[in-house]
């Protein structure tokens, strides 16, 4: 497995663990990680606290320049939010856990340059399903529905 999609899952578990729904991220600069973050929408009653936001936050301010060097591991397909902030700056690479149990504007974000990899692990189809099966309320909210 991807050691920085491992990660992102352990991200992943310690959201969950938490209280909060289990999808994790991490930013990879010139193959170290620079940033690490798990959706936090519930623990900080956050609008905007998911996986990926809370990643790119947590890796503080950098220079544009950086950015186009990195890649974005996320264990879930990216929503619209997350992907436009991917786009906003100019990350290259998104690689994604899985999108089975939900897709965000991959081929949006692939028309724009973006090299969008969707590697349907099993450990992160499972870890989405069982819990959306547990707590369909709370992931209904956190997708907007």
């Amino acid at each position: 497995m991807d050691v920085f999609l491992q990660e992102a899952i352990e991200e992943a578990k310690k959201g969950l663990a938490t209280g909060g729904i289990p999808i994790g991220s991490v930013l990879v600069c010139d193959g170290k990680i620079i940033g690490r973050g798990h959706n936090q929408r519930v623990q900080h009653g956050s609008v905007i606290h998911h996986a990926e936001m809370n990643c790119l936050e947590n890796a503080g301010r950098l220079k544009a320049s950086v950015y186009q060097r990195c890649t974005l591991y996320s264990t879930l397909s990216p929503c619209p939010m997350c992907s436009g902030a991917a786009l906003l700056y100019k990350i290259p690479r998104i690689v994604i856990g899985e999108n089975k149990t939900f897709q965000g504007p991959e081929e949006y974000v692939r028309s724009q340059g973006v090299k969008v990899e969707v590697l349907q692990d099993l450990a992160c189809i499972q870890l989405m399903a069982d819990f959306i099966a547990a707590r369909p309320e709370l992931w209904n909210e956190d997708i907007g529905v």
